[in-house]
């Protein structure tokens, strides 16, 4: 195979996970779509002999045109931090619609609205660690930073996260709901699971989770509350990271941890961790 049509080969099976990145970051379609072609662009003038991982390569470019133009965002005021929905449908003239409509509901458009509260620098250590798994020391690279400034960054960015609300960031406000929730998922109270549930929350596990036997992402209220109902009967209640969670623990040691973002007294966002090197790096306090 020619050098350029295995080249073109290989982007083609990162595109998805590199605008699936550019979007977390922007929120717009149609900027997603605009960072990837540059992306292949960068990468049509480099010399590839000289990289040695191009999937991170890829993902290190992508970022940081989104870091930048995250920055320029708030320079020029384009869009008012947290006014203004995700862009969904920008970019439909030039991508499948059917694609991005999934693509943007796997996020949420509450999540996507909390994320543009964040500074760019929280944002990017925020979507690259916790939601595409990308190690502090890559994220540091990119921000200029050190890998525990970068954990630092995605620390703060996953507390603000968890609640846009005063209320939402209290612990004791955040347990009862978590407890609310362990307590009908394991009762397989389906009723009272959809009812704690925001009806846009999504699922999200990690590799690890889904090599376990989790779907990767799962949206909607009815959809999540039956994969809980009569389940989390191991699950117990946790701080992680300062914030209420759950996890299912074996000999003090946490083999499944779930984070939840809390909105107004509802869970909006679930990330379901296994890898053992994240939930290494977690602070996990058991309430009980």
């Amino acid at each position: 195979m020619p050098e350029h049509d295995w080249l073109a080969d290989k982007f083609e099976k990162d595109r998805p996970r590199l605008r699936a990145v550019a979007y977390r970051m922007l929120g717009s379609a149609g900027e997603a779509d605009d960072i990837v072609q540059e992306t292949w662009l960068r990468l049509t003038r480099s010399d590839v002999d000289t990289i040695d991982n191009l999937s991170g390569w890829l993902t290190t470019v992508v970022s940081r045109i989104a870091l930048d133009r995250l920055r320029a965002r708030r320079r020029d005021r384009e869009i008012p931090t947290g006014t203004q929905p995700p862009d969904i449908a920008a970019s439909r003239e030039r991508s499948d619609p059917e694609e991005y409509a999934l693509l943007a509901d796997s996020v949420g458009a509450a999540m996507m609205m909390i994320l543009d509260t964040l500074q760019p620098a929280e944002r990017l250590a925020f979507v690259l660690h916790d939601t595409f798994g990308i190690p502090f020391k890559v994220i540091g690279e990119v921000l200029g930073r050190t890998p525990n400034a970068a954990k630092q960054l995605a620390s703060r960015a996953r507390h603000k996260v968890r609640g846009s609300d005063p209320s939402d960031r209290d612990p004791e406000i955040q347990r009862d709901v978590v407890d609310a929730f362990l307590d009908a998922a394991r009762n397989g109270n389906f009723e009272a699971l959809v009812a704690i549930l925001h009806p846009d929350v999504v699922l999200l596990a990690d590799p690890v989770a889904v090599d376990m036997g989790s779907a990767g992402e799962v949206r909607g209220a009815p959809d999540i509350a039956a994969i809980f109902s009569g389940r989390a009967q191991g699950a117990e209640t946790v701080l992680v990271d300062g914030s209420a969670g759950a996890a299912w623990i074996i000999a003090d040691k946490p083999k499944v941890v779930w984070e939840f973002t809390v909105i107004a007294g509802r869970i909006a966002h679930i990330e379901m961790l296994a890898d053992p090197t994240h939930l290494s790096e977690l602070d996990l306090t058991r309430t009980t």
